[in-house]
Order: structure tokens, then sequence, then C-alpha cells
């Protein structure tokens, strides 16, 4: 019976989000309505309402298909349809000031002013924004709009492809110096779209052909404005991390990243190996590689607190955890996390990197002090809970993508005689402990997916981890002998320097 509670009040919450979403739905589709409205009346507002709403459900039934996390967040769907909105009535300001202009200098023909309306805007935002599959969508949706507030067939077509235009122009923008590159685009397309739509439409060689064309190039130039002053504002209010903001973290001159090189240096190094191993997956599990690499980068900067706690920066082969109990010490590694969501939230992070460095280890258990703790206590008095990490598990894919690089990195640094099957062995081990764990059971991977990942780990840790041929005359393995001679007379001197660096070595050890 309680399962049957649960059941139906679970089929109830899930009932009432859903109507939530498609009253935002209905609430955008009446923006929509006012801003396509070109005449007044009861009628005109709601078959535009209608209309506008039907194209909203369209666009939310792909987004449930194709992109389900962005219906985790209210702020990515209320971006986009603020998105469909603002480009509306963007576009019937420019509309308005356009024609305004025409009919103030009288030789230019109204008609032709309509190539000028910068109405990809939109696309290209929504590109930068969000990504290149919801451009497109949103692209369909805003022509056909825009057609029934101009009431011109044609117009929709010249809108579409200059909107797919502006999405493919910044699909791998990395600087904001590449919205110029993509204002050309949209500029030069748009120019020849309307020369090929006037020329179908007979009114190529009239006089407002020319006046047309280079209405059309101009929209280039407004799109690059726009977007250049809307997108940090974007970015801003809705709380969205786009590519170029991640490239300016990577940054070793971001203050955390200082700060981690210098107290914490062999996490810092630990990052970075992490970030080439999930950069290398990223992409064969359709995952922002960007984003997975920036995540590595940060997902440790907790340690910066107690750097001398954790392994990767001991020397030596005394250890601070030497004079706690397994449960002191199993608190000091866990609160790594709560630290660096903490100092992630002081240096305003994103707010995916801030969950990515929350469910990095995900409610995974510190199995070396809770064995400790076993071997003292016994395992009656113990209770695994306070052990684990505090979670949650991973969210997306790129969070588990850092958890398992994570936990394959600190792995392979004890890892005898690394050749490549062994290598590959430690990878598979680890990661099938991580699944069977189940810490993969909220993200959104798949078996496939963790195939790939196994695949590109063991490349790059095998590129990492390769061996070097020994130098001849040299034992690195022996600091307290002399080297070998060289056979040849000539590398006499190298024999010497080695030699004298072990006696100093030993000297001090003695002191």
């Amino acid at each position: 019976m309680k399962d049957m509670k649960n059941g139906i009040q679970k089929t109830t919450k899930v009932s009432k989000v859903d109507v939530k979403k498609y009253s935002l739905l209905i609430v955008f589709g009446f923006l929509s309505a006012i801003a396509i409205q070109e005449k007044l009346g009861i009628e005109h507002l709601v078959g535009g309402m209608l209309t506008a709403s039907l194209l909203l459900v369209i666009l939310y039934r792909d987004i449930l298909r194709y992109k389900p996390a962005y219906l985790k967040n209210y702020n990515m769907l209320v971006l986009l349809g603020f998105m469909i909105v603002s480009t509306l009535f963007l576009g019937r300001f420019f509309g308005y000031v356009l024609i305004n202009l025409a009919r103030g200098i009288g030789f230019i023909p109204i008609e032709s002013t309509l190539f000028g309306i910068p109405i990809s805007v939109g696309a290209m935002l929504v590109m930068l924004l969000f990504d290149f599959h919801t451009a497109i969508v949103f692209s369909f949706i805003v022509s056909l709009l825009s057609g029934l507030w101009l009431n011109n067939a044609i117009y929709p077509v010249y809108a579409f492809i200059g909107s797919l235009t502006a999405a493919f122009s910044v699909i791998r923008c990395k600087k904001r110096s590449a919205i110029l590159r993509g204002g050309f685009y949209v500029g030069v397309v748009n120019a020849m779209t309307a020369s090929f739509l006037l020329l179908f439409a007979g009114k190529f060689f009239t006089i407002g052909a020319a006046s047309s064309v280079m209405f059309a190039l101009s929209s280039g130039i407004s799109v690059v404005a726009i977007v250049s002053v809307m997108l940090p504002l974007l970015e801003y209010m809705f709380k969205v991390t786009t590519d170029i903001s991640l490239l300016e973290l990577l940054d070793l001159d971001q203050p955390l990243m200082k700060n981690l090189m210098i107290s914490a240096p062999g996490t810092y190094h630990h990052s970075v190996i992490v970030g080439n191993l999930v950069e290398a997956a990223a992409e064969a599990v359709g995952v922002n590689p960007l984003l997975a690499r920036v995540s590595s980068y940060y997902h440790d900067i907790g340690k910066v607190k107690m750097p001398e706690y954790f392994v990767e920066n001991q020397s030596g082969s005394l250890s601070k955890h030497d004079k706690l109990t397994p449960h002191m010490s199993s608190m000091i590694i866990g609160s790594h996390v709560k630290e660096g969501v903490e100092l992630a939230r002081q240096q305003k992070l994103p707010e995916p990197i801030i969950d990515i460095i929350e469910q990095h280890h995900g409610t995974g258990l510190m199995t070396y002090f809770y064995q400790k703790a076993k071997e003292q206590e016994g395992e009656q008095k113990l209770s695994e809970d306070e052990y684990k990490y505090p979670g949650p598990k991973p969210q997306t894919r790129v969070a588990a993508l850092v958890m398992m690089a994570d936990a394959v990195e600190a792995a392979s640094r004890v890892l005898n005689d690394p050749t490549p099957a062994r290598i590959t062995a430690l990878v598979d081990r680890i990661i099938n402990h991580i699944f069977l764990e189940g810490q993969l059971d909220e993200c959104e991977l798949t078996l496939k997916d963790i195939s790939e990942i196994k695949s590109h780990f063991s490349y790059i840790l095998t590129g990492i981890m390769h061996k070097r041929i020994d130098y001849p005359g040299f034992n690195f393995n022996e600091n307290s002998k002399k080297s070998q001679e060289l056979p040849k007379r000539d590398n006499e001197g190298l024999n010497k320097e080695p030699a004298k660096a072990n006696k100093d070595k030993s000297a001090e050890a003695k002191m």
C-alpha cells in the first residue's frame, strides 16, 4: 500500500509539473500573438495565440524528445520562450523604423526594407546559448510567425535561410570576435537569398531590387551589434554558460587556478590529466568537450583548504592521516567537495561547473578509511554512510565523465609496469566498479557510451604513461651508487654529474 501511495503521489507530481510547463507555453503563445498582431481584434488575437501555442507545443515536444536536460531547468525554458517573443518584437521594431525611413526618403520601396529586418538575431543567440538542434527548430517557428505578421509568403523563406546561416556561422564560436564573422556570413547569404527570391517573384530587374539587396547586406551589421550587446546580458540574467565564458575560465590567470597551482601542485597536475581524459571522451558521448575540460580543471578546488591531507600533495613517507582516526580522515577528505562548492560560488563560477564539483564523487564509499576503521573498531559498530561522500550522484553525462576520469587517473598512479594491457584492465575495472555501485544511475549514459569512454581513457593514459628508453651509463633506480661508465670516452663527462648529485643527496640525508 505504501508503494502504491508513493506511486500515486509521484504521478500527481509529474502531472502538476506538466501543467505548469504547458501553462508557460500558453503565456508565451499569447505574447507571441501580440508580437505578430497586425490588426486589432479579438479574432486576430485568438487565432494568433492558438497558432503560436501550437508551434510552441511542437517545440516543447521536440525538446522533450531530443534535449530533455533543458526541461529540468525552468530558466532554460523561460529563456527559450523569451527569445521567441523578443525576436518577434525586435523584428516589429526594426520593421517600423525601416518603413518610416523609406517613407521619409521617398524613393525607396517599402517592400525593400523588409530584407533589412535582423530576424536571424534570435537563431544566433539560441545557437550560442543552447545548441544547433534547438536553433533549427527555433528558426522554423520564428520564420513562420514572422510570415504571419508581415502577411508575406516569401519572407518566411528568407528568414529561415538567414537564421540557419546565423546558427551555422557560430557553431564553433570560441571567441566573441567570431560573432563579427558570423554577421558577415549572414549579410552575404541574406543578399543572395533576397536576389534569388526577387528573381523568383519576377522583380529582380525592377528599381527596388538594388535597395532590397543593400538592406539584406546591412542586416548582417545589425545582427552583430544586437548579439554583441544581448549575449552578455542573457548570460548574466539567466545564468547560462557559453563556450566563450568557458574559454575565459581556462585562463591560468584565474584566481582559483593560480591558488590551486601554488597551494596544491599535485592536485593541479591531477586535474589537468583528468581534463585530458574527459575531453577525449566527451565528443564520443555527445557532450560539450570544453565544458568537460573546464569542469575537470575546477573539480578539486576544494583541496586548497587543506592540501597536505591529500596524497598527491604529500612529500615523503609521512602522512597527516597517521595521527588521525579513520572517521576524522574521512570527514576531512569528504569536506573538499563542500569547500569546492563554496569557493566556486564565491568566485561566481557557472552553475554547471558548481554542480559537477558537487557530484564528481557521487555517494561513493571511501574504501581505504572504511576498511581501516573495520580493522580497528569491528564491522558491527560501523555504518557505511559515515564513510560516503555527501553526493548527489552525477546528474549529467559531463559529471559522470569527470567522476570516472578522476577515479581512473588516481588509480593509475599506483600501477606497476603500466603496459597498454594493464592500463586497459585497470580502466575497465574502475569504471565497472562505479557502474555496479550505482553511481551512474541518474545520468543519461548508455552502455555504448561507457564502452567508448573506456576506449578513450585507455588510449590517453597509455600515451601519458608510456615507457622511455634507458639512457646508456645511467642507473636511475639507484641513487646511492655511481653511474656506470660509458663505453665511449666522449661521454665520460655525463657520468660525473649524476654521481656528484647522488653524493650530495646522501650527505643531505645524513644531516
